[in-house]
């Protein structure tokens, strides 16, 4: 886990992506953030050897390759595991279902995306606050 690297966010709604950057914005976290509109561009970008984020924040229901099926890809890839990206799902929609497959396949969190502006920036100060205190295989000190 890279603590200063890029958030990356797989969302595919622009309003969503608008409300979230400015939340960033208003945090003044010093990390630059990367928007993709689906798993695929992700998926693309986090291959990239010079690409170390510090988490991703990642949407269910997206074109191409949802959220799901993105964090499948990612899981069973030995060269993208080493570089110990969080990676949390942050969606609108929720059930039972969606959490225990999220939490199946070896997510770090699952979050719903709060209809406030307040409750959204609190939620995106946790998740940011977590992190950056949480020691990795490769950032341990």
């Amino acid at each position: 886990m890279n603590r200063d690297g890029v958030i990356v966010i797989i969302e595919d709604d622009e309003d969503d992506q608008f409300l979230l950057e400015e939340v960033f914005k208003e945090l003044n976290y010093p990390n630059k953030r990367v928007y993709f509109q689906d798993g695929q561009a992700a998926l693309d970008y986090l291959h990239l050897p010079t690409t170390v984020p510090f988490l991703v924040l990642s949407d269910i229901n997206m074109p191409f390759l949802n959220g799901f099926e993105l964090r499948e890809k990612l899981k069973t890839d030995a060269d993208i595991n080493l570089k110990c990206i969080p990676y949390l799902f942050f969606s609108t929609g929720i059930s039972q279902k969606m959490v225990i497959d999220a939490y199946s396949i070896s997510a770090q969190g699952f979050f719903v995306k709060p209809s406030s502006h307040k409750d959204l920036s609190e939620t995106v100060r946790t998740i940011i606050e977590y992190w950056k205190r949480c020691a990795s295989p490769n950032n341990y000190g």
